[in-house]
């Protein structure tokens, strides 16, 4: 298939449908992707309608907004109301509630925070006006991250002095380990995220087949993309085999983008992580390396933060390692909507809860145990 609405086409996403259903027969196969946007087009395309009813496909910790924890947004929160502070970020981390406040209700207290669309434009912010900091917030996987290493790479080389970045980068395997190290659930094979693997390549998930024996399938993000990767998923897990497999191959290729891996690595170094609903994570993160240390938010800026604290109510940290799902929560719908959003889950355009409020409100909720 050359061109896009191939993979849009439905009776070609019925076919696989069917043969996906002779293929599994009668077992139990729990699949997950770890991509928000695979979460919010499986929901918007109806994915799970087609899927006979003995495969279970869940949602990980794809959404890196949903899996930034607490404490970062509240250390960004706590930046935010310093005066010589103009805070910069995309415009999903705004509505993200911290321990007891957002960014959203502190911008109508009076914070500087400028919602932007590149790094380039939080460049321009602090270039016109360097009597104050700028702070950047780095939020994202291995996607975004060559942007914001080479916004660190322009700064130096302008000879910046007022430009930081708050790094809460983090790393994909990792994750995708710690839950199967977790064992909370099993998990029987992982659509890998298409966008990342652009930069990734397929070759860093190949552990997980080598050593848990789970296959993998990186795929692209129209349906039919989708429903290839479950037809080769269960395809592996039928007849006993383990591999990674590379479904999005217009995009993505083995080694990935060795430039933008160059990018990142000269300016960030692998680091300890605190995520979401799972903790912290061993080397899953990316911290500024010592050479660009002047370029730390956290390492030149001071700030106090009280200790921070979830929403007791909030189940976004066990929807995120695919342990419950968002009609299970008692906020969800009523007291938590993408409006007026109670946990990170509901706030983003990738978060599980907003896929399931946006197209998945009708679908019924499945027993306990």
């Amino acid at each position: 298939m050359k061109y896009l609405d191939e993979f849009r086409n439905k009776a070609a996403a019925k076919r696989l449908a069917s043969r996906i259903s002779s293929e599994v027969g009668e077992g139990e196969v729990t699949l997950m992707e770890v991509c928000g946007t695979h979460t919010m087009a499986v929901h918007r395309y109806g994915i799970k309608g087609l899927l006979p009813p003995n495969i279970r496909l869940l949602s990980g910790p794809g959404c890196p907004v949903c899996v930034t924890s607490n404490r970062y947004i509240d250390k960004a929160i706590a930046y935010s109301k310093q005066s010589d502070v103009i805070l910069t970020t995309f415009g999903d981390m705004v509505k993200v509630p911290g321990s007891r406040s957002s960014l959203a209700r502190e911008m109508s207290r009076g914070a500087d925070v400028r919602i932007v669309y590149s790094t380039t434009d939080a460049l321009k912010i602090a270039r016109d006006n360097t009597e104050r900091k700028v702070i950047f917030l780095g939020v994202g996987f291995e996607t975004t991250v060559p942007t914001v290493a080479t916004s660190i790479l322009e700064a130096d080389r302008m000879g910046m002095k007022n430009y930081f970045v708050l790094s809460a980068h983090k790393l994909i395997p990792p994750a995708m380990k710690a839950l199967l190290d977790g064992g909370e659930l099993k998990i029987d094979g992982f659509i890998c995220p298409g966008h990342v693997s652009t930069i990734t390549g397929t070759q860093v998930y190949e552990f997980i087949p080598r050593n848990y024996r789970v296959p993998c399938v990186v795929a692209g993000f129209e349906p039919v993309d989708i429903m290839q990767a479950i037809y080769t998923l269960v395809q592996q897990i039928t007849r006993g085999i383990a591999e990674v497999a590379n479904q999005y191959r217009r995009a993505v290729r083995k080694e990935g983008n060795p430039k933008a891996r160059e990018v990142i690595y000269e300016v960030f170094e692998p680091s300890d992580s605190d995520w979401r609903g799972i903790g912290v994570i061993p080397q899953s993160g990316l911290m500024i390396r010592q050479r660009y240390r002047k370029y730390d938010a956290e390492a030149n800026i001071d700030v106090e933060i009280e200790p921070s604290a979830e929403n007791p109510r909030c189940i976004c940290g066990a929807i995120l390692r695919g342990v419950k799902e968002p009609l299970e929560c008692t906020l969800f719908g009523s007291l938590c909507t993408p409006e007026h959003p109670k946990g990170a889950c509901m706030v983003s355009s990738e978060g599980t809860c907003a896929a399931y409020y946006n197209y998945g409100r009708q679908m019924p909720k499945k027993p306990e145990g």
